[in-house]
């Protein structure tokens, strides 16, 4: 394979995106069009036939499901455009998290039935986390019950977005023959075709013209509203001109204050010309967003990039894939500079140098080699071994560390053990990959049980990491039942003194906190702060307290799971010249947390599932029942296409089975889907029973 010559593009017609939404809303769909629209590919992949580019693994091919982020390079109107089509499953949540975190813009899917479903408001929110620009388009538009005008409604209150429709449908279901666009005020047309559906651009027939003008108005009025040269015009009775609605859509879009919404039939060819035009009017490019900004790792002083290639190289790793044939590939976004082949390069999150070997341009697992990504280009790297996800890659004369990604912490675990003894290092090594590769799954070993514990984001997640050991590292295991990933938290708040002192002969320890521990908010995490006045302690002795903590923090005092959410200040204390060493005060930060936590009384915590389950209306009364009797908290009810659909809130634990439990319970007619929610106490008698299951496990477990 030869190395494409490095070409500089021009950076303002380049566009990174992102496709995303709820699972089977059309994602892989829309961009398997996209591909075929603009040449990219010359045949469209299907993903129920297992076909589709975007979904090249084995595991995604059989389900009919996005599985892995997969990134593409393609063109149009002389734009290049870097796709990434994420996953709609909440078990691989953190695909759609790192995608987001290094996307200029986004396409939020909306099936024209189902409107905003759970998993569509989780990555909605997740893209305002990041301040991503989004336009709307609902997809589905041919199918029994679409609703172009509900769904732009619910997206309004829902997500209290300003949506508003650019296009508007005509005729829908069986129906739905094109759309009215309202920028051109015309009707474009779709004819069936065996090559993708043939436009055709006519005048907008005299039954859609006053709903086509009303709808324009509504699009003329609500732009005007964010930008002061049309307002005036709008004040006037002057009607704008085209540039000069586009430009102040785009410029609203950029600025997180105007969705601009689209509508077709993805599977139908229908629409997405439209919205690649959309895509290219719409959304930034990468001198259309603020600059990066970072800091400096030891000074930790604000540094800021402009994306510029002649600017100082800085790139954020945000996936690693395993590979079979080229090892590992680090997926990188360049933010300014230059990533050239063969050069070193600093990875300032590690502060390790590495060589840079080969450069890819993506399209899902095939690959092209280039000689260098520029600034605003997403790519691929072999060589990077000592990268992760979330590192910073930046030149040796320029260091700066950007802004990692946080993930979600894992929920549900099992143990695993290799069928045969030799496959043991074979299981570490794969299971090691893997966890590279995936920010939310985990490998630990049990400290009492010597098992193998692997944690992830939910059964599904689990299951597909069995099928890629089995089929990928050729390694078969055993697996136990899913685990819940409780977490400890402490009660009330309390002060508490601890010494450490041990005399052996020659140089002892000494070491003396005094400090007070305090619960915090759900999802806080561990915060860590002193008072300490007059240098009682020191600087490095404060941070040996802190490590030694989070040390008993890794497993807590009442049934062994993590602790979370505890805020610990330290007052006062002492140190020895002689005999004081951070391992001392280590050991005396750990062993003074572990007493105080026992003072402050300690409460186990589950993680709390949201759980939306769709069925025929006349099964909600006992599917209510059922999610009631699982200590559910039903939080909202509604009807949609002629179906029931219930909202509520259940433990984790209690939806163990349920699939089979709700198949049985509608003939086969529900579905449902859930995502981790937030952490929440359990009941007290409850908890004890856990606890108590859970010793009596670990040391049967040891026995054996």
């Amino acid at each position: 394979m030869t190395a494409k010559t490095a070409v500089k593009k021009d950076i303002s017609r380049v566009r990174n995106v992102g496709v995303m939404a709820h699972i089977d809303a059309g994602k892989t769909t829309v961009t398997e069009r996209i591909l075929f629209f603009t040449g990219k590919s010359h045949k469209i992949g299907e993903v129920h036939d297992g076909e589709a580019a975007m979904d090249w693994m084995v595991q995604e091919q059989e389900r009919g499901i996005t599985i892995t982020s997969a990134a593409t390079t393609t063109y149009w109107r002389d734009h290049r455009i870097n796709i990434i089509d994420t996953p709609g499953h909440v078990d691989f949540t953190a695909e759609v998290e790192r995608s987001l975190r290094v996307l200029d813009g986004t396409v939020a899917l909306f099936c024209a039935v189902g409107g905003v479903q759970p998993q569509a408001e989780t990555v909605w929110r997740q893209a305002e986390k990041y301040r991503v620009p989004r336009i709307a388009f609902v997809n589905k538009m041919d199918r029994t019950g679409a609703d172009f005008e509900g769904v732009v409604e619910e997206i309004r209150q829902t997500l209290g977005a300003n949506a508003v429709p650019v296009v508007i449908p005509i005729g829908a279901e069986a129906d739905f023959a094109g759309v009215i666009d309202l920028v051109e005020m015309k009707a474009i047309y779709y004819d069936d075709a065996p090559t993708g559906a043939t436009i055709r651009e006519e005048p907008i027939p005299d039954e859609l013209l006053e709903q086509a003008r009303a709808a324009e108005a509504l699009l003329i009025e609500r732009v005007s509203e964010q930008d002061d040269h049309l307002m005036e015009k709008f004040l006037e009775g002057e009607a704008p001109q085209r540039d000069e609605v586009v430009r102040a859509i785009r410029s609203a879009t950029i600025d997180g204050r105007f969705i601009p919404v689209l509508c077709g039939a993805a599977f139908k060819n229908k629409g997405v010309r439209r919205l690649l035009d959309a895509i290219v009017d719409y959304l930034p490019s990468p001198i259309d967003l603020p600059p990066v900004i970072g800091a400096h790792r030891e000074e930790n002083q604000e540094i800021v990039r402009y994306p510029s290639d002649d600017a100082p190289l800085a790139a954020l790793a945000f996936k690693v894939q395993a590979d079979k044939h080229m090892g590992k590939l680090t997926y990188v976004r360049v933010y300014s500079g230059i990533l050239k082949s063969g050069e070193h390069v600093v990875n300032s999150s590690r502060d390790v140098r590495q060589r840079v070997g080969r450069l890819f341009e993506m399209h899902a697992n095939d690959r092209q080699a280039m000689e260098a990504l520029y600034a605003g280009e997403v790519g691929a790297v072999v060589g990077l071994g000592d990268t992760y996800t979330g590192d910073t890659i930046c030149s040796d004369a320029h260091p700066i560390l950007l802004e990692s990604i946080e993930f979600p912490t894992p929920v549900i675990g099992i143990a695993v053990a290799p069928t045969s003894s030799d496959a043991r290092d074979r299981l570490s090594s794969a299971l090691q990959r893997l966890a590279e590769e995936d920010p939310t799954f985990t490998v630990r070993t049990d400290a009492e049980t010597r098992e193998m514990v692997i944690s992830g984001m939910g059964e599904l997640h689990l299951e597909i990491i069995l099928d890629r050991l089995k089929r990928e590292f050729n390694v078969a295991v055993r697996s136990g039942q899913p685990q819940v990933a409780y977490r400890e938290t402490i009660l009330s708040g309390v002060e508490h003194e601890h010494r450490h002192v041990k005399q052996t002969g020659g140089r002892g320890q000494y070491a003396h906190a005094v400090f007070r521990i305090d619960p915090t908010g759900p999802g806080t995490g561990f915060q860590f702060t002193d008072e300490i006045k007059g240098g009682k302690i020191s600087r490095e002795y404060l941070r040996a307290i802190e490590r030694g903590i989070l040390d008993a923090m890794a497993e807590g005092p009442y049934a062994g799971y993590p602790m979370v959410d505890i805020k610990v200040v330290v007052t006062d204390g002492s140190m020895h010249e002689v005999d004081s060493s951070e391992q001392a005060f280590r050991t005396c930060g750990a062993a003074g947390f572990r007493d105080a936590c026992r003072k402050a009384g300690l409460g186990l915590l589950e993680p709390v599932m949201s759980v939306e389950v769709t069925a025929p209306e006349e099964q909600t009364g006992p599917i209510t029942g059922s999610l009631v009797a699982k200590r559910g908290k039903v939080v909202h009810m509604e009807t949609k296409a002629g179906a029931g659909v219930l909202r509520a809130r259940v433990p984790l634990f209690e939806m163990f089975g349920y699939a089979s439990e709700l198949r049985n319970l509608t003939s086969g007619r529900g579905t449902f889907t859930m995502h981790f929610e937030h952490y929440e106490a359990v009941p007290y008698a409850l908890a004890e029973e856990i606890v108590v299951a859970r010793r009596d496990d670990k040391a049967g477990r040891r026995r054996l």
